[in-house]
C-alpha cells in the first residue's frame, strides 16, 4: 500500500515546493494529488492558460520522486465564467440559486457548463496526459458535497422531462405508473411537468423517486464526460473519484462502472460528531472515530470498482467542519492507515500536506503546521510507512459475508419514510457493525454483484426487488437474512399485489398486511431483546425463530432465507448473527469493547478503539503461540496488532 498527501501548490510561495517535494518522500509519501481546485489559476480568465506555474509544479514533485494523481478542478468553477453564464448556477428546493463564494455551485444538468468543463479537462489532459509523473486522474471533487446533487434549475428541468419521455416513451404511460389519477395529478404531456419542489404538500412520491433516480444518472453522465475525455488523452492512467460518507444521494455502484479506482475521504472525527450517534457514542469515541465507521466505507467502495479503492483523503488532525473538533487520540492517524491496508486499500492520501492559514478551511489540519513545521499526524505517518514496509505484500480480503446494499432504497425511503427515525443507512449501518462485532469479514456489494460463494448474505432492506434477484437469491446455499421493508414496493413506487415481500415470496411465504411505525422510547420486548422505530404484521405457515413476549413474529425462516419483520437492536443482530455464522461454517469472536478485527490474506488484525489499554489473549486464545508481525498481546488505546493466521 502506498501513502500519500493532498497538495495545493498554489498556496505556497515556489520556493517552498522543493523542500515540500523532498519532506513528503522522507516522511514515507510517494503520491500527491494537485489541483482538483485550481481552475482559477489555470485558466484567469476565458481561453487564457496559464501553465507556467503548474509545469514547475509537476515537474518539481516528479523530480523528487513523487507520483502524481491529477485533478480536474470542475468542483470550483470560477468567477468570470458564472459572470458569464448566471445559468450554470444550482437552484435549492425553495427555489433559490446558489451563489458564487465557495464550491460546487454548479448543476449538473446545464448545459453550457458541462461544455466549459469538457473545455477544461481537455485542455488539462492534452497537456499531461501522458506526462510519465501524472499515474492517475481524479474527476471533479466530493460530487454532491454540500447538498448539491439535487438542483431545481430551468436546466434539470428541461432534462428531467427528456428523460422521462425516454424512460416511459408516451405521457399515459407515465400517468398509470405514478398514480396520477389520485388528486386529479395527470399531465397532458411531457412539457407540462415540473421538478416536484414548491408543492403546497408532499408531491407524488413516484414523481419525487423519479427525479432521484434522474439527478442521480445526471452525475454519472456528468462524471462520464469527463471519463471519456481522460481515456482519450491519458491511456494507461487510473481514472477515479473520491466519494464521501454516509453519501446516498447519487448511485455509487453505477458512477464507479466507468473508474478504475473508487476512492473515499476519511474523516471519523468528523463523521461521528455530524451523524446520528447518540452522546455516549460520542463521548465514547470522540478521539478515535466510531469503531465501524472507517471499516464500513473502506468495504463499500472496495465493493465498487472491482476491489479497487484507495482512501484519497485521511483526517491526520482536527478538522473545521463538525459541530465540535476534537484532536485525534495519540496513535489514531496510524490506526486508521493501517486498518485501510487491512481492508486491502492501495492508497492512503492525507489530507493536507500543509494546514492554510487563510480561507475556509484554515482550523483543518495537516500533516504540516502552517508555519510548516510537523503536526502530529506527521510522526504517525512515518509510523505507518514502517509497518507497511515491514508487511510488505499481504494478500486479498477473504469472501465471507456479503452485506447487499443499494443506493435506491435511500430515495425511497427519504421520500416516504413512514416513521420519522427509519434511516436506510443507519440500518445498513447497524447490520454492518453486529457483524464486524462478531470479527466477521464483510463484502459490501450491489444486488447485481455475483453472491455465489459467498458463506453467508444480509440484505438490510432492499424495498424493490426484481424477479431476478429473487431468482438469484433461491439459487443460493448459504444462510440468507432479508430484512424489513424488503419487496414492498414495486419499481414505480405502489405497493406489491401480493403485499409485501412481493417477489420474494418465492423464497419466503408470507404476507406483510401492515406496518407500524415506533416513536423514539417506544419498545416492544422479546426474550433478551428489544423492537424500536418499526415493526411488522406477518401473515405466514412458517414458524417463527423468534417472537416477541406476545407472540407476534420477529423473525420467520424458511430453510436457509431468513425475514426479519422489525427494526432490531444490537443484542437480536448479534443473536442472529451469531446464529447463522455457525450454521455456515464461519468463527466468530467476542472481542471486548471497542476492539474489532480484520482478516486479509494469511494476516489478522485487532484495532483498539477503546480508551484504555486491551489485552489481544482477551478474546483469542492460545496468544503464546500466534506469530506476532506487529504489536504483541497488550493493545494500548489506539494500538493495531497483526498475527498470522
Amino acid at each position: 500500500m502506498k501513502l500519500g498527501c493532498c497538495y495545493y501548490p498554489e498556496h505556497w510561495p515556489r520556493e517552498r515546493w522543493t523542500e515540500d517535494a523532498r519532506h513528503m518522500g522522507e516522511m514515507g509519501l510517494s503520491c500527491v494529488r494537485i489541483c482538483e481546485f485550481a481552475w482559477s489559476q489555470i485558466e484567469p480568465e476565458l481561453g487564457r492558460y496559464d501553465w507556467e506555474w503548474l509545469d514547475t509544479a509537476v515537474a518539481t514533485l516528479a523530480d523528487a520522486g513523487l507520483q502524481i494523481i491529477m485533478g480536474t478542478p470542475t468542483a470550483t468553477p470560477p468567477k468570470w465564467l458564472v459572470d458569464a453564464m448566471p445559468g450554470m448556477l444550482a437552484v435549492d428546493a425553495e427555489g433559490r440559486p446558489r451563489r458564487f463564494g465557495s464550491r460546487r455551485h454548479y448543476c449538473f444538468s446545464h448545459p453550457g457548463y458541462r461544455a466549459e468543463c469538457a473545455r477544461i479537462v481537455t485542455a488539462m489532459a492534452e497537456r499531461y496526459g501522458e506526462n510519465p509523473a501524472v499515474i492517475a486522474w481524479q474527476t471533479d471533487n466530493e460530487y454532491g458535497c454540500h447538498d448539491t446533487v439535487l438542483s431545481y434549475s430551468d436546466a434539470a428541468a428541461a432534462r428531467f422531462r427528456e428523460w422521462l419521455a425516454g424512460k416511459y416513451h408516451g405521457i399515459d404511460a407515465l400517468n398509470a405508473a405514478w398514480g396520477n389519477v389520485f388528486w386529479s395529478m395527470e399531465y397532458a404531456s411531457f412539457d407540462a411537468i415540473d421538478p416536484p419542489n414548491l408543492t403546497v404538500t408532499e408531491p407524488n412520491p413516484s414523481h419525487v423517486l423519479d427525479y432521484r433516480r434522474f439527478a442521480s444518472d445526471e452525475v454519472v453522465s456528468f462524471n462520464a464526460l469527463q471519463v471519456d475525455i481522460l481515456r482519450a488523452y491519458a491511456p494507461g492512467r487510473d481514472i477515479v473519484h473520491n466519494f464521501m460518507g454516509f453519501f446516498t444521494d447519487f448511485d455509487h455502484h453505477a458512477l464507479s462502472r466507468d473508474l478504475d479506482v473508487a476512492a473515499w475521504d476519511s474523516y471519523p472525527l468528523g463523521f461521528l460528531e455530524q451523524a446520528w450517534f447518540g452522546d455516549e457514542e460520542k463521548r465514547a469515541y470522540m478521539r478515535q472515530g466510531h469503531p465501524d465507521f472507517a471499516a464500513f466505507h473502506h468495504d463499500l467502495y472496495r465493493g465498487c470498482a472491482n476491489g479497487r479503492w484507495w482512501v484519497m483523503e485521511q483526517q491526520p488532525g482536527p478538522v473545521n467542519w463538525a459541530r465540535y473538533n476534537p484532536a485525534p487520540l495519540p496513535g489514531m492517524v496510524r490506526l486508521w492507515t493501517l486498518e485501510a491496508m487491512a481492508h486491502g486499500a492501495e492508497l492512503v492520501s492525507y489530507f493536507r500536506w500543509r494546514q492554510a492559514p487563510f480561507a475556509q478551511e484554515q482550523m483543518h489540519a495537516g500533516l504540516l503546521r502552517p508555519d510548516g513545521s510537523e503536526d502530529t499526524g506527521a510522526e504517525e505517518a512515518r509510523a505507518a510507512a514502517a509497518d507497511i514496509a515491514a508487511l510488505g505484500e499481504i494478500g486479498a480480503p477473504p469472501r465471507a459475508v456479503a452485506l447487499v446494499i443499494s443506493y435506491e432504497p435511500a430515495w425511497l425511503f427519504q421520500t416516504q419514510p413512514q416513521g420519522c427515525n427509519w434511516r436506510y443507512i443507519e440500518l445498513v449501518f447497524e447490520m454492518y457493525g453486529a457483524l464486524r462485532r462478531l470479527g466477521l469479514d464483510i463484502d459490501i456489494v450491489s444486488p447485481e454483484y455475483d453472491l455465489a460463494g459467498y458463506k453467508m448474505v444480509v440484505i438490510p432492506s432492499l424495498p424493490v426487488v426484481s424477479k431476478g434477484f429473487a431468482a438469484r437469491l433461491a439459487a443460493l446455499s448459504c444462510p440468507v437474512l432479508i430484512g424489513p421493508r424488503s419487496g414492498s414496493k414495486t419499481a414505480d413506487f405502489a405497493i406489491s399485489d401480493t403485499l409485501p415481500p412481493g417477489p420474494l415470496q418465492s423464497i419466503l411465504p408470507l404476507r406483510v398486511t401492515r406496518v407500524e411505525s415506533l416513536r423514539d422510547g417506544a419498545v416492544e420486548k422479546g426474550r433478551g431483546f428489544a423492537v424500536t422505530r418499526w415493526l411488522e404484521h406477518v401473515e405466514s405457515c412458517l414458524d417463527a425463530e423468534i417472537a416477541l413476549e406476545n407472540g407476534r413474529p420477529v423473525l420467520l425462516a424458511n430453510d436457509r432465507y431468513r425475514y426479519l419483520a422489525a427494526w432490531p437492536d444490537r443484542d437480536l443482530l448479534g443473536d442472529i448473527f451469531r446464529g447463522m455464522a455457525d450454521e455456515a461454517g464461519l468463527a466468530t469472536y467476542d472481542p471486548p469493547h471497542g476492539v474489532r478485527m480484520r482478516t486479509i490474506g494469511t494476516l489478522r488484525f485487532a484495532f483498539n478503539y477503546a480508551d484504555r489499554p486491551r489485552r489481544v489473549s482477551e478474546f483469542v486464545d492460545d496468544v503464546d503461540e500466534l506469530a506476532f508481525r506487529i504489536g504483541g498481546d497488550r493493545l494500548d488505546p489506539g494500538g493495531v496488532a497483526v498475527w498470522e493466521v
